[in-house]
């Protein structure tokens, strides 16, 4: 058993996203995401069912271009799609990834 504290956690910046993964195991996968305000992530292609939990602050997600405005204590779920998001004030994310078998 492993408990996180995710409040304290800091991210590296999203060039260095391999270092945020607090956790992996087989076809599971937990990171940290953390964005700035005025941060994106541009659109890339997830093969893995993901889910967003918002540890603080406020995301605009677009899931295959629907878009949503998530933030603190909400979590969207999603299955393999195309994601981006962005962030006018800021905000930190843990992300699970879990892939199909």
């Amino acid at each position: 058993m492993q408990v996180f504290d995710l409040n304290e956690i800091s991210a590296h910046p999203y060039g260095e996203r391999n270092k945020n993964v607090l956790y992996e195991s087989g076809n599971f996968k937990v990171m940290i995401i953390e964005l700035s305000a005025g941060g994106e992530i541009s659109p890339c292609e997830m093969t893995s069912h993901v889910i967003f939990y918002i540890i603080s602050g406020k995301v605009e997600v677009s899931v295959n271009k629907e878009q949503k405005i998530i933030s603190g204590g909400q979590c969207l779920i999603t299955e393999p799609a195309t994601l981006s998001m962005k962030t006018e004030t800021g905000v930190k994310i843990m992300g699970v990834q879990i892939e199909s078998r």
